[in-house]
C-alpha cells in the first residue's frame, strides 16, 4: 500500500453498544495485543529493576527511584518530543519506540551494566513512553474512526492498563522466583520485540499528519496551541485533575494500614480495590451504556467521584474503606464520554501532539499527586489527608466541570461535534479556531488528558 494512502479501516457499524464491534476490526486486535505485551514488559522491568538496584546497592532510595523515574521524564518527552507523533508516519513511530525500549532492556540485562546506567536507561524508556502512547491514541482514530468505536477502543486499552496493576506485579514476583532480575529483563526485551512485530505486520502504513521545521520548536508550538485553546485546555484538565487526587489513597496505602494497625496483607487489598472499581466502571459504561448515556454521566461522575473519600476521617472498618476505594475507582468511567469530546475538539493535524501532551500531563500530575499526598501525611494523619483530598479534589473537579460545561461539552452527546449545545444556541465545532488559524482563545463571547503505555 502506498505511503500516501491513509488507509482508514472500513469499520463495522454497531447496532448496539458493547466491545464486540471493536474487536471485529483487525488492526485494533493487533494494537490491543501489542499494548498488552509492551505493558507487560514495562511492569516486569519495573519489578526486576527495583530488585536488581536494591540488590546491587542496598539502598531503598535508589530502588525507589526506579518507580519515580517512570514519572519524571514524561513531562520532558511529552513536551519536547510530542511533534514526533504528527511529523512521522505513525506505524514507524510506534515500531521505533518499541525497538528503542527493547534496546534499553537489552542493555539493562547485561551483567556489566552499572546502576547509574540502569537508571538512565529507565529514564529513556519513560521519555519514549508518552510519544508511543500519544501516537497510538491518535492512530486509533484512523483505525476506529473518531466516534463510539474509538471511545470503546480507548476504554479497552485502559482496562488492560488497570488489569496490569492487579496481575502484573504478581506475575513479575513469580517470574523472579524462577529467573534472576537480569533474566526477567531479557523477558522484557522479548515483549517489546513482539509488540514491535505485531504493530509492523498488523497495522497499515499511514502518512504523517503534518510536519515541517525543527522538531523541538514544532513540538513546543503544538503543546502551546493545545493549552492555549480554552475548550481543549478545560477538557485536558478534567482528564488530569481527578486522577491527581484519586491516587492519594493508593500512595498512602502502606501508611494507612500501619495507622489502622492491620497486617501487610491489607496493603495489597487497599492497592487493588481502586483498580477493581475502575475496571468494573469501564466495563459497565462501555458494554451497557449508549454513547448518549456515557456523555450524560461525564460531568456528574467527574464532579462527584472523589466524594467517597470523605468517609476516611470517620475511621470506618476496613471493609467500608475497600468499598470507598471501589466506588472512587468506578467513577473513572467518566473518561469514556470525555475521550469523545476531546477527540472532537482537537483538529486532526494537531491530534498526535495533543494526545502526547495528554499522556505526559496525566502521568506527571499523578506523580505530583502522590508526592503531595506523601508530604501532607508527614504532618497529618493519613485518614485526615485522604479526607482533605476528597474535599479539595471535589471543589476543583466541580469547578472544572462547570468550565467544560461553559465551553460546550455537556451537549456533545453521541459525537455531534458541531451540534447545538443546550442553552447556548448553535455552536461551532470545538477547536475550529485552531483549524482556521484564528485567535487561539476559543471564547465565544458569552462565556468567560498508572503507567502511560
Amino acid at each position: 500500500m502506498p505511503e500516501e494512502n491513509r488507509g482508514t479501516t472500513t469499520l463495522p457499524t454497531p447496532e448496539k453498544t458493547g466491545y464486540g464491534p471493536v474487536f471485529a476490526v483487525r488492526e485494533f486486535r493487533a494494537v490491543f495485543l501489542a499494548h498488552a505485551l509492551s505493558l507487560l514488559g514495562v511492569v516486569v522491568s519495573e519489578i526486576a529493576l527495583t530488585v536488581l538496584v536494591y540488590g546491587l546497592t542496598g539502598s531503598p532510595l535508589l530502588s525507589a527511584l526506579v518507580f519515580a523515574l517512570g514519572f519524571l521524564p514524561y513531562l520532558v518527552g511529552g513536551t519536547l518530543l510530542s511533534g514526533v507523533a504528527d511529523r512521522f508516519p505513525p506505524r514507524r513511530v510506534l515500531v521505533v519506540c518499541d525497538l528503542v525500549c527493547a534496546g534499553c532492556a537489552a542493555l539493562m540485562a547485561l551483567p556489566a551494566t552499572p546502576v547509574a546506567a540502569l537508571l538512565v536507561l529507565r529514564c529513556v524508556i519513560a521519555a519514549v513512553s508518552p510519544v508511543f502512547s500519544g501516537t497510538r491514541m491518535a492512530t486509533l482514530t484512523d483505525i476506529l474512526g473518531d466516534g463510539d468505536l474509538f471511545v470503546l477502543g480507548r476504554s479497552l486499552l485502559r482496562i488492560v492498563s488497570q488489569s496490569a496493576v492487579l496481575v502484573g506485579f504478581g506475575l513479575g514476583g513469580v517470574l523472579l522466583t524462577v529467573v534472576s532480575p537480569r533474566g526477567a529483563l531479557a523477558v522484557t526485551l522479548g515483549t517489546f520485540l513482539a509488540s514491535a512485530l505485531l504493530l509492523r505486520l498488523g497495522t497499515r502504513r499511514r502518512p504523517a499528519r503534518a510536519g515541517g521545521g525543527a522538531l523541538v520548536r514544532y513540538s513546543v508550538s503544538g503543546a502551546r496551541q493545545v493549552l492555549a485553546d480554552r475548550r481543549i485546555r478545560a477538557l485536558l484538565l478534567l482528564l488530569w485533575v481527578p486522577p491527581m487526587f484519586v491516587v492519594a489513597p493508593e500512595a498512602l496505602a502502606a501508611a494507612y494500614a500501619d495507622e489502622a494497625g492491620v497486617g501487610t496483607a491489607w496493603i495489597g487489598l487497599l492497592m487493588c480495590a481502586m483498580p477493581v472499581g475502575t475496571i468494573a466502571g469501564e466495563l459497565y459504561a462501555g458494554a451497557a451504556l449508549s454513547p448518549a448515556a456515557r456523555s450524560r454521566i461525564v460531568l456528574p461522575l467527574a464532579g462527584a467521584g472523589l466524594l467517597p473519600l470523605l468517609l476516611y476521617p470517620f475511621h470506618p472498618g476496613l471493609g467500608w474503606i475497600l468499598l470507598v476505594l471501589v466506588l472512587a475507582g468506578s467513577a473513572g468511567a467518566y473518561t469514556l464520554g470525555l475521550d469523545r469530546w476531546f477527540v472532537d475538539a482537537v483538529p486532526e493535524e494537531l491530534r498526535g501532539r495533543a494526545m502526547t501532551v495528554h499522556t505526559a500531563g496525566l502521568m506527571t500530575i499523578q506523580g505530583v499527586g502522590m508526592a503531595l499526598a506523601g508530604a501532607a501525611a508527614e504532618f497529618w494523619a493519613v485518614s485526615t489527608v485522604v479526607g482533605g483530598v476528597g474535599v479539595l479534589g471535589t471543589v476543583c473537579c466541580v469547578l472544572l466541570a462547570v468550565e467544560v460545561r461553559r465551553t460546550g461539552g455537556a451537549g456533545e452527546a453521541e459525537g455531534k461535534g458541531a451540534a447545538e449545545w443546550p442553552g447556548k444556541g448553535p455552536g461551532r465545532r470545538p477547536g475550529k479556531a485552531l483549524e482556521k488559524g484564528a485567535n487561539i482563545d476559543t471564547r465565544d463571547g458569552a462565556d468567560h488528558d498508572m503507567t502511560g503505555r
